[in-house]
Formats: structure tokens, sequence, C-alpha cells
């Protein structure tokens, strides 16, 4: 059998990287790679986890005009066209997720999302569910994105079964736009007035695979609870708090959802994973938190400063009874990826 010379500007398969941008999140496994991408494209391509704590692998590209040191995947911006691939949802912080995300914080070392999530721009009032515009944290990232170029992007967004709804590809600014309009549109909702009790989840696996990242389903019932009201969740956590990252032990280092916040708010104060802790006790000093879990002890559910329950129906019914009888309850049971916010005064 005889092969065939790739004809002249064909794109040949070693020259071809595909980055897994991680951001601060560890490595996948091979065998979630295999998951994500396939087989096929594992074995033909070049696939590499981003690793944001390794130096080898990073390169200064300047500060933003905020002062975000700006360090990024050196294989990224060494790379002759780049290209970005992600998934548009709303974003408990960041307004958004995909498009610029991609880059930073995908594709950030440690050092440059230390300061792009830290306590002041998380704590800023439009460092929330649906706001890119005006929302510090995005406007840097899309200011460090503009630092490397982007040759060409493609955003998808999906229902609640994980099936494709829409493809914007195209300029990144301009496909993303178009992506969180539609994003806006399916996934965000107006209400009139807050709910004394608000149960969610964190849409399954694998989006529910840790107390970490059941902080979004909280942060969707937070937006409309009462303050004093209840948030009620469910979220199974196989990966328990996780173990890897600083989350749990960031919790673990103060007695109070208050003095985690104090901690963390105090000048010069800087460590991994903080951004999740901070709006954790924000959360946490509007409402009640109670979550029902599979895989966490209820001693570890304690220790995050949680309260443990083992009914969902029976803790729901409990504390609506207890709230009264013209008591309120809202249903989020896809969490993060169903968002109500509260309908602006006329």
């Amino acid at each position: 059998m005889t092969s065939r010379a790739p004809s002249p500007g064909a794109v040949r398969d070693e020259d071809v990287t595909i980055l897994i941008a991680t951001g601060t999140h560890r490595v996948n496994t091979p065998a979630e790679l295999e998951q994500m991408v396939g087989a096929d494209i594992l074995r033909r391509y070049k696939v590499v986890n981003h690793d944001s704590r390794d130096q080898t692998s990073l390169v200064s590209v300047g500060d933003t005009s905020t002062g975000v040191p700006v360090y990024l995947n050196r294989l990224w911006v060494d790379a002759d066209v780049r290209i970005t691939t992600g998934f548009v949802e709303p974003h408990f912080f960041a307004g958004f997720s995909g498009g610029p995300k991609m880059v930073a914080p995908g594709l950030a070392g440690l050092a440059t999302v230390l300061v792009l999530h830290d306590a002041q721009r998380i704590g800023h009032p439009n460092a929330t569910w649906g706001i890119t515009e005006g929302n510090p944290i995005h406007d840097d990232v899309r200011e460090i994105a503009r630092m490397t170029g982007v040759h060409f992007s493609v955003d998808v967004t999906l229902n609640r079964q994980q099936r494709i709804t829409a493809v914007f590809a195209g300029d990144l600014f301009e496909e993303h736009r178009l992506a969180c309009a539609a994003a806006r549109h399916d996934a965000m909702q107006a209400v009139e007035s807050p709910f004394d009790v608000v149960l969610t989840t964190n849409s399954g696996y694998p989006l529910d695979q840790n107390l970490y990242q059941a902080v979004k389903g909280l942060s969707a019932a937070a937006q409309v609870v009462t303050p004093g009201g209840t948030i009620v969740c469910a979220a199974e956590c196989r990966d328990g708090l996780p173990s890897h990252g600083s989350y749990g032990q960031l919790l673990a280092s103060q007695p109070t959802p208050e003095a985690l916040l104090e901690m963390i708010t105090a000048p010069g104060y800087s460590a991994p994973d903080q951004w999740q802790v901070q709006i954790q006790a924000q959360i946490q000093m509007k409402a009640r938190v109670m979550i029902k879990t599979g895989c966490l002890t209820p001693a570890a559910v304690r220790a995050a400063h949680l309260e443990p329950i083992d009914d969902v129906a029976a803790a729901v019914d409990c504390v609506m009874r207890a709230a009264g009888p013209d008591a309120r309850l809202c249903v989020l049971p896809q969490g993060p990826q169903t968002i109500p916010y509260l309908q602006p005064a006329s």
C-alpha cells in the first residue's frame, strides 16, 4: 500500500495540539480525556492538559490595563493559529462561560487567576450571572484574550439533556455575544419577588461531582431567596469536597462563614480557590443552607459550614411550615443551568 503525500497547505495530524483548558482545576485522567474527545482523536492528535501550576509550561504576555499579570500556556501563545471551542451558559461570577474564558482562566497560570478572581473582583455587584460588560472579571477576561489573539472560535449552547441547541462560530467576541444572548433567553428567567425557600440542585452528573461545583447551584438559588430564607440543595458530590485543591482546607481554616469572609477580604490575602469559598460565605450570610449529598458524611458537610439533611422533601416541608402559611417556594431542578433573577423595579 502506498501513502500519499499531503497536499500543499494541508494540516498534518502532528501539527495539531488540542489543549484542555482546565484553568486551576486538576488535570484530566486518560480515561476522562478519552471520554471527552474520543479514542480516535486522542490517538491521532497531541492532547495536552493545561497545568496552571507548571511554571515551565507558562509564558508572560504582559499585564492588563487593570494590573492583572498575564501568564498563559506556552503552546497556546506560540501557536500559528489559535482556535477556541466552548460551551456557553450563565456563569455565577463571570457572567457567561465559553468564548474568551477558554483563554483565561482556561489556559492561564495560577498567578493570573489569583488576581483575576481576587476578593475585590468577586465581591463586585456586577460579578454575577448574566453580566459581562462592566463585570470586572469578564472585562479582564476579554482583554486577556485580545492580548494573544484568537483566529477563530466555536461555541455551543446545550439543553438539559446535554444536546446541542445552537452553534456559534466566527470572530470570538461577536459569536460569543450572540451565544450569550441565546443562553440568556433560554436559561434565565425574571421573577417578581423573592422566595422564602428555594430548592436547587447542581444539575446532576457531571456538574455535581463535588461540593466545590455545587456552590454554583447555591448561587443560582441565592439570586431569589429572601434574606434570612432557606436554600435546600441536592448534589451527589461523588468526588467529595474534592480532596484536591484548596477549597476544603480554606473552609476548615475558620469557624464560621463570617470569619471566612473576614479572612478572604483582608488586604493582601491570596489563596487558590478563595473565590469559591468567598461566594459560598456570601450566600450563607444571606440564607440558611441545607444540603443532601450521596457521598459526603454529615460531619464533612458540617465541616464545610453547611447543614446536612437526609430527606429533601422532609426538609422542604419543615422549613416551609416554619416560614408560615404564606411562604413561597421556588424549585430549580437544573440548578445553575436555570437562573432566576429579580425583575428590576420599574
